[in-house]
């Protein structure tokens, strides 16, 4: 209800027959196959939870209605709120995720160049980190049900595929949390902190405004989830959109992939490959204004 505050909210969970209110309705949305409309009926409520009487069960799920139930005319249905607690308590997220110890994966450490690269869960993250030098090559959030549901390999699979959907959104200003506005700047690593203080000249920080969720990347990496990379890589037998952003380091290592800034408020990303490369150019909030082709001939540029 507006005006509550979240201790409020909260202190309404704290009774297990609410919680089973919460997943009867769940479940009947999943038995009528319906999205976020299937409503029970205060007897059909009745008939499925374990409380003693009806005069319980209009208590709780009067403590319900206006913050995680709406009732209408066909029963009691989920609110935005109900909707998203239920699913993180029927997913058990509130839980630590098992350990899948580590798993070898393809890329390249921007510290010392060395390839041994090994998945593991540290410091409540999915992290890549190198097997010569032990420093993170990347880093993003996993769920206990991600990784309960997969074997090892998928489960890098699985984190990609989600790290690439939220970058997507990143790129509307959209954050991938509680979808609220994000605020990008492009950073100078010499004046400011840059992810996992990887050797990289420029990277974007993209801060919510609602959440306050914190995600950063480097420039080079931001820029080729942009449509006119994805289209220019795959011409060049490279999948951005399948691989870890930790297989992307080795072309910046090689210097295929290079950023610089170019004006006070530019920067231009180059991606090359073989005789060609693509130009990406970005404003200080990482919104890509323009674009070049160029292909090489005899040692020159010449834009195609």
């Amino acid at each position: 209800m507006p005006g509550q505050e979240a201790d409020d909210v909260f202190r309404l969970l704290a009774d297990e027959t609410r919680l089973d209110v919460l997943r009867t309705v769940a479940r009947q949305q999943r038995d009528r196959r319906q999205t976020g409309v299937a409503g029970l009926s205060f007897s059909e409520l009745y008939d499925r939870v374990d409380v003693d009487d009806t005069s319980k069960l209009s208590y709780h799920l009067g403590e319900l209605t206006g913050t995680f139930l709406r009732k209408r005319e066909d029963g009691y249905v989920f609110t935005h709120a109900g909707e998203r607690l239920v699913r993180f308590v029927l997913a058990e997220n509130y839980r630590a995720p098992p350990d899948f110890g580590t798993i070898d994966t393809e890329g390249t450490c921007l510290f010392c160049g060395e390839s041994a690269l090994r998945a593991t869960y540290r410091d409540r993250y999915f992290t890549v980190v190198c097997g010569a030098c032990d420093r993170p090559a990347f880093s993003y959030r996993v769920r206990p049900a991600q990784v309960r549901s997969r074997d090892p390999e998928d489960l890098i699979d699985a984190v990609v595929r989600e790290q690439v959907g939220d970058l997507f959104k990143l790129r509307q200003g959209v954050c991938p949390e509680c979808a609220g506005r994000l605020d990008t700047a492009v950073v100078d690593a010499e004046t400011h902190p840059v992810p996992d203080e990887m050797p990289i000249d420029f990277a974007t920080v993209s801060e919510c405004t609602e959440c306050l969720q914190c995600l950063g990347l480097p420039l080079t990496h931001a820029a080729a989830y942009h449509p006119a990379s994805v289209a220019f890589h795959w011409v060049h037998g490279v999948d951005v959109l399948s691989s870890g952003p930790w297989a992307f380091h080795r072309h910046v290592a090689d210097g295929r992939w290079r950023a610089e800034r170019v004006d006070a408020d530019e920067y231009r990303v180059e991606f090359r490959r073989d005789d060609a490369s693509l130009r990406l150019f970005l404003d200080d909030a990482a919104s890509v204004t323009r674009t070049e082709r160029v292909r090489y001939s005899g040692g020159r540029d010449g834009q195609s």
